[in-house]
């Protein structure tokens, strides 16, 4: 077990020996949205299916429009019509035309449309101002998408232009991987249920929304939430029930070295391998990394700022590794100082705060630096090294963007 491990060294030992989730399963294309598509998708057809006019306008020959001009127009016969979804099954002669809409197949012998602005729109008979080439206005079948080409890669995400990608080939159902299943256990004897009377000593489970919620916005099924007191035997067992059904359990509350910091003695209880405990930042941030049955229990601090900071550090990374889902890689950029950060830092800082265009703003001063109400708007930490002298305004730094 390492304690007050390197913030670096603690995502590779987490994350290296995990495996990705490969299972997969069915759901409706239009309830795949930001999954993780699990097959390549191929073509069905082409696309266009069928040859067919880009303008509202006329089906012509190019060659029935030679000479035409603002003074000179060329007259032709209307003898049809084709809307999209009712086309018409008359072929196209000499020095005759077709109304057609946008979309709508392409006549038999047609081999261009006239845009209408260009033409009197007439109905019997139309004249056509402008002389156009061959193909002109024209789009042909399997221009867009051949049939049999791959539209998506297998471990794409899944976004809405590839929604209609997919509805377009006909796809009613896609595979998908499935969601990781998360179990989330707060503890404390001190937390209550949101309804209950707040009673001296006792605070509400913010915790355990704020973790369910975030994990909501990485795509995770939450697979089992409870809050129990502080009994080792309790959580150990109830980590022993959903340990099977899950790929992580998180955790919060009894990380630290008080009387009832009681999560150092679940993972013995548990013979759990304890891989390490703090990350070696100010303060050694409390948490606690273990494995039991092949499955990682991150264990958080009771404190929701610190459990919030090192979700955002070590939750995402292991769902990433789960996944692969590109939308929960770990971003870095380099940003300007917008404020002054005049604390002295002996130790390695993570500091929330605000990130846009290319510069960094500190977070809401006015709320104490534990507090919840001093993360509302942040985006990002500053990443400030060991032994960082005061920040100031102008200054390079290096944010983790959340």
């Amino acid at each position: 077990m390492i304690e007050n491990i390197e913030l670096e060294l603690a995502i590779d030992k987490i994350c290296t020996p995990l495996k990705r989730i490969e299972e997969t399963e069915e759901v409706f294309v239009e309830d795949s949205l930001n999954r993780i598509i699990g097959e390549d998708i191929y073509a069905t057809i082409n696309q266009p299916p069928f040859d067919r006019s880009q303008f509202d306008g006329y089906a012509v020959r190019a060659i029935d429009t030679k000479g035409a001009d603002k003074n000179n127009g060329v007259k032709l016969n209307v003898v049809g019509e084709s809307f999209a979804g009712n086309c018409t099954d008359r072929e196209i002669k000499e020095k005759e035309a077709i109304r057609i809409m946008t979309g709508s197949k392409m006549p038999k012998g047609s081999d261009c449309v006239i845009k209408q602005e260009l033409t009197d729109y007439g109905m019997d008979t139309v004249e056509i101002y402008q002389e156009i080439n061959k193909f002109e206005n024209y789009s042909f079948e399997g221009e867009e998408i051949k049939k049999g080409s791959k539209l998506i890669s297998k471990g794409e995400k899944i976004t809405y232009i590839h929604i209609g990608i997919i509805a377009s080939m006909g796809y009613e159902k896609v595979k998908v991987i499935r969601k990781p299943k998360v179990a989330i256990i707060s503890t404390g004897d001190e937390i209550i249920s949101l309804g209950d009377t707040l009673t001296e000593g006792k605070i509400y489970d913010s915790n355990r929304r704020m973790i369910h919620s975030k994990l909501k916005e990485f795509g995770c099924e939450i697979a089992h939430v409870t809050s129990i007191g502080d009994n080792v035997d309790d959580v150990a067992n109830e980590i022993c029930n959903v340990v099977d059904s899950v790929d992580l359990v998180i955790t919060t509350g009894g990380v630290s070295v008080g009387k009832k910091d009681i999560i150092h003695d679940v993972v013995k209880v548990l013979n759990a391998d304890k891989v390490f405990w703090k990350i070696h930042l100010r303060s050694g941030i409390p948490v606690v990394y273990s494995v039991y049955e092949n499955k990682p229990i991150l264990s958080l601090s009771g404190n929701p700022f610190a459990a919030l900071s090192i979700f955002d550090l070590l939750a995402k990374p292991i769902l990433h590794k789960l996944t692969n889902d590109p939308g929960l890689e770990t971003i870095v950029k380099e940003a300007i100082m917008a404020d002054d950060f005049l604390k002295v830092s002996k130790k390695r800082r993570m500091e929330k705060a605000i990130y846009k265009d290319g510069k960094v703003y500190l977070a809401n001063r006015t709320h104490p630096a534990g507090g919840l109400g001093r993360m509302i708007g942040c985006n990002c930490l500053i990443d400030a090294e060991d032994r960082t002298e005061k920040i100031v305004k102008g200054d390079k730094v290096k944010v983790i963007i959340l």
